[in-house]
């Protein structure tokens, strides 16, 4: 399904994103987001997290200077985000599972594929959304719902949407009125906590941040 690229304020995402996770990370921000090569290094690791790359393989991928890549590589690795091993005189680079701010950098990431900005896009036609999160089968895994929705939607338009949007797919979706969510957030209900508690879920639009920081787990 292919997905129009919403504009996003970038960095209030991502200002979001670190500071409800209580995680100090304004200097790492400009340290990491610093030129177009590591941008492209980004999302060549963080989408194939299972991989490893070499450096002249990553030239040809990202069609980037050898020097440059090899300068942001060694800088991605001092600060904890790559890990790195020598086999057959080449130096491998792989993501390091234990980056403390590895599922907030890759939602990061994702967030900028077309394909979420154009269906959040198409879902805003249907009606308001305070909260849309995306999780289940859009980060592989197995879950209750693979769409968690507050706003004002009408269930009956919903199930058309994704019938149409994902024939192929069995989307499984809740929706709830503003109202119900903040009421369920004052009794700390265990299925909206466990929404917000699954670090790989992707956030795609929140306007309710203060009433929910507290249901992020860090």
């Amino acid at each position: 399904m292919n997905f129009p690229q919403k504009k996003f304020d970038e960095n209030e995402e991502i200002e979001y994103v670190f500071c409800t996770r209580h995680f100090c990370a304004k200097k790492m921000l400009k340290k990491i987001f610093g030129s177009g090569a590591r941008v492209k290094l980004f999302r060549q690791f963080l989408l194939n997290p299972k991989e490893e790359f070499f450096i002249r393989e990553l030239t040809r991928i990202l069609d980037e200077q050898i020097n440059s890549l090899r300068r942001e590589l060694e800088n991605l690795e001092k600060i904890g985000m790559l890990k790195s091993s020598e086999r057959n005189r080449k130096k491998y680079y792989r993501l390091n599972p234990h980056c403390p701010i590895l599922s907030e950098l890759t939602s990061i990431i994702r967030k900028n594929e077309k394909s979420y900005m154009t269906l959040l896009q198409k879902m805003s036609k249907l009606g308001g959304i305070d909260i849309l999160i995306l999780g289940g089968q859009f980060i592989g895994k197995e879950a209750s719902v693979d769409m968690f929705l507050v706003g004002d939607i009408k269930k009956e338009a919903m199930a058309s949407f994704v019938e149409e949007e994902f024939s192929d797919q069995q989307i499984k979706f809740s929706i709830m009125p503003r109202e119900d969510f903040l009421y369920r957030m004052t009794l700390k209900d265990k299925f909206v906590k466990t929404i917000f508690e699954e670090r790989e879920n992707i956030i795609l639009k929140n306007k309710l941040k203060k009433d929910t920081e507290p249901l992020f787990v860090f």
